[in-house]
């Protein structure tokens, strides 16, 4: 059996994943099912309409996922775009051979050299940033390098306005440096029922500000607004191109689309002791759980520094073992985490699941109050990936 022991050099695992799941692997690691991926990206392209390019979005490695191999199997399956945060995360993409264009969503200017030696395409979303990158281009005698315009249709985190329309314009005419690609903005609560009117809204003020653009461009770039939780339920604002990131990895952000989807990641964790406590006992930093009868605890090799926060404990989350729930008891330790399974028959070595299509990253989440996203892109980069493609 291959596995990565390292995130920069993946070495995908033939095995088909049934057959995995029943070996037993003595250590904490996530197994990465590429047929689950290859399976959501299928059912979110069939939501599009054909000439509907699609970029997927592989910042913070993919979700916590593996972003190489991630976009090593979506590139195979025709994806148009890649989306990333920060320039580094584009670099080491290119650093496994990754040709398909990338949209770089929050450029700094400190990464101005790295984004233009791996053709990485910056998101321009204000005017101090335009001019910025102009000026190093122009210095460089560089022509024609692709940009993406940012658009603040409403989400307040980062994007041009309505009245930078005029600014905008005039910069780019003053320069052969840059060539504009596609214009963008980013929806703030697509999932969200009782937001409709605000998102319409939103989807309007775009429009708007795509028209006033292209108006003084010699060209009309593509345009997109949708993510995951656009793609389904605003499709009639697909454009030229949507961008999902979490619905890729098997979350839709509404129990309707995730019974659509396939969780890729599978987190397994082994009991390294079992403790068999009296009715008093403690357990735990600083007593964080102590008990009204007999319990028994497993102790797990899993703890915050894997990205099992500590928001979990004193009755919040759980894993799976032999298909029984068994609650995280006391405080979360940076190592370890303890279970009850008092009622569960298990021993020294036994595999619990943390989170996969068995236990959902989303149920797991909001049993603390926080949501998938947070939760899978805190995974460490410690525990072992093990991938599977077959």
């Amino acid at each position: 059996m291959n596995a990565l022991s390292s995130p920069m050099k993946p070495v995908p695992v033939t095995t088909p994943f049934h057959c995995l799941r029943a070996m037993t692997l003595q250590e904490t690691h996530l197994e990465i099912n590429l047929k689950a991926l290859a399976h959501n990206y299928s059912v979110l392209r069939s939501r599009l309409q054909p000439q509907t390019s699609f970029l997927a979005v592989v910042k913070a490695f993919s979700y916590g996922h593996e972003a190489a191999v991630v976009a090593q199997k979506l590139e195979a399956l025709g994806v148009n775009y890649f989306g990333v945060a920060y320039a580094p995360e584009g670099s080491n993409l290119r650093h496994h051979d990754i040709q398909t264009p990338i949209l770089l969503l929050h450029p700094l200017p400190g990464h101005f050299e790295s984004i233009v030696a791996h053709r990485l395409e910056p998101s321009l979303y204000s005017l101090d940033l335009i001019t910025q990158l102009i000026t190093y281009l122009e210095q460089r005698n560089i022509e024609d390098f692709p940009v993406h315009l940012k658009f603040n249709s409403g989400l307040n985190r980062l994007g041009l306005s309505l009245k930078d329309i005029p600014d905008v314009l005039e910069r780019l005419a003053q320069t052969k440096s840059v060539r504009v690609v596609s214009v963008f903005s980013h929806l703030a609560a697509s999932e969200d029922p009782k937001e409709d009117a605000f998102s319409r809204n939103q989807i309007n003020r775009f429009e708007a500000f795509y028209e006033g653009v292209t108006l003084g461009l010699n060209h009309k770039p593509f345009r997109h607004i949708l993510n995951t939780s656009g793609i389904f339920n605003y499709p009639e604002a697909q454009y030229n191109m949507v961008r999902s990131g979490i619905g890729l990895y098997g979350y839709g952000n509404d129990t309707q689309f995730d019974a659509l989807l396939q969780p890729v990641a599978r987190l397994i964790t082994i009991i390294t002791q079992i403790h068999h406590l009296d009715p008093g006992a403690s357990v735990g930093y600083n007593r964080g759980h102590q008990t009204n009868q007999a319990m028994t605890t497993a102790t797990l090799a899993i703890g915050h520094a894997d990205g099992i926060s500590r928001l979990y404990g004193q009755g919040k989350g759980w894993v799976l073992i032999h298909g029984q729930k068994a609650p995280i008891v006391g405080n979360v330790c940076m190592d370890m985490i303890m279970v009850d399974v008092t009622n569960i028959p298990c021993q020294n070595g036994d595999q619990a699941i943390v989170l996969g299509p068995e236990l959902p990253a989303s149920s797991l989440a909001e049993s603390a109050g926080t949501i998938s996203y947070e939760l899978l892109t805190s995974l460490s980069q410690r525990i072992k990936r093990v991938v599977i493609d077959s």
